[in-house]
């Protein structure tokens, strides 16, 4: 049984892990072309107008694994047809959540990116970048949500190929339109959503030759199915934009207590360190169809299998990289185009934020087996923790100690949440 179960977690988890390297590697693409065509200045426009696309991709995501554990789970019962409710109605609820996504933040990017912090040029960098990324706020949305179904549809290998074709798309258009071309923020922007499309696009694909039929149930039953699906989503988008919301909360006081070059120090921090969030959930969402499929069944003893395995792997993943990141920080500024002065921050801050690393392993995979069971209310707890324990910690530390509190919030926040998730996961085993 042991056996027969690696080598499944594995043939799950692995090409997992690989398509969110590349997504990791994905989300600094702009960063690199932005700072080196712009140095400190594109660095620091890129860091404050990011959280617009990751909050696109977050709800993808949120929406899209919340149907697929639903479906996985639904597999696992037989239900057949309701599983293919389940996509048909997940997806049209995406549809929905993007025409609403387009309308509000092309209307709304400038008073929005204003309060992110953003001002005069640095604004207007910006608004360009958020209001193309809006334009193709569908392509972004059904591609980071029409993956997980893939993968609960056996098709992990098929979703990693679907991402590294649009991480393949979206580098060559970076180096087409921001450096061949100099359309600058626009031209990053740009360059995002048509790689999400080529996403999307094999995703649809995949659908087709798998004949999964698009039905809809009845009213009732459809608004039933969205109320489950919110419920659950809130936990897997608040894990991919939990990140996002603490760089919200850090860019503002590094502009309070510091300047526009604290903000590009962090934002070759947070770019480095989104790296590992993604391949710890790609841990976790690799992990997830097996656990699902297992908790559908009732095996708690592979369902407590499964984690075990993503556990050791989230340590082993982030040991490394901790290892590499460090041994290499002097070189994370230079890869961004920052100047030197801004490189030296990194050097001198970087690790701080990898201290804590190891804590934060624990919590997501913790946080991903939660959801991934359908234990709401523990995932929420856990995902938003570390956002509230960051903004404490930015309300407590930086009156006492100016700018060095700011640098703290994050590593002390990530050792509180640790805390919490592993009373939570106690307390959770204990029942079983």
């Amino acid at each position: 049984m042991n056996t027969a179960l690696n080598k499944k977690y594995f043939s799950h988890v692995i090409p997992s892990i690989l398509a969110f390297a590349l997504s990791g590697v994905y989300t600094i693409v702009d960063g690199f072309f932005i700072g080196q065509s712009l140095g400190d200045t594109g660095l620091t426009a890129i860091t404050l107008g990011y959280p617009i696309s990751a909050l696109v991709g977050a709800i993808g995501t949120g929406l899209g694994l919340s149907g697929a554990i639903r479906f996985a789970i639904l597999s696992a019962q037989g239900e057949t047809q309701r599983r293919q409710e389940c996509f048909s109605g997940t997806t049209l609820l995406m549809l929905i959540a993007a025409a609403l996504l387009t309308a509000t933040l092309f209307a709304f990017a400038e008073p929005i990116l204003y309060l992110l912090g953003a001002r005069g040029d640095m604004l207007a960098l910006c608004v360009s970048y958020a209001r193309v990324i809006a334009l193709g706020a569908v392509f972004q949305l059904l591609a980071t949500g029409f993956v997980p179904f893939i993968r609960n549809m056996g098709g992990a290998t098929v979703a990693m190929i679907a991402m590294i074709l649009g991480f393949v798309t979206n580098i060559a258009l970076d180096y087409a339109f921001v450096w061949a071309l100099s359309w600058g923020m626009a031209g990053a922007a740009w360059a995002t959503i048509i790689g999400q499309a080529v996403t999307m696009i094999v995703a649809v694909l995949f659908f087709l030759v798998k004949k999964s039929r698009f039905c809809l149930p009845g009213s009732r039953e459809l608004c039933r199915l969205w109320k489950n699906v919110l419920i659950v989503a809130i936990s897997p988008f608040g894990l991919t934009f939990s990140s996002t919301i603490t760089m919200l909360f850090i860019n503002r006081f590094l502009l309070l207590y510091g300047n526009e070059q604290a903000v590009a120090v962090y934002g070759c921090i947070g770019y480095i360190t989104s790296i590992l969030y993604l391949l710890l959930q790609g841990v976790g969402d690799g992990s997830q169809p097996l656990i699902s499929q297992y908790y559908g069944k009732g095996d708690h003893r592979c369902v407590r299998a499964t984690r075990k395995l993503a556990y050791l792997t989230a340590m082993v993943v982030t040991a490394a990289c901790m290892a590499g990141v460090y041994l290499a920080r002097a070189k994370v500024g230079t890869l961004f185009g920052a100047s030197q002065e801004a490189n030296a921050g990194v050097i001198q801050y970087l690790p701080l934020f990898l201290a804590t690393l190891l804590c934060l392993a624990f919590v997501r995979i913790t946080t991903s087996y939660f959801y991934a069971t359908e234990k709401n209310k523990l995932s929420y707890l856990l995902v938003y923790a570390e956002p509230v324990c960051t903004l404490l910690m930015l309300l407590i530390l930086p009156p006492v100690l100016k700018l060095t509190g700011v640098w703290l919030a994050v590593p002390i926040a990530q050792v509180l949440t640790f805390v919490i998730a592993w009373v939570a996961k106690r307390r959770v085993d204990a029942k079983i």
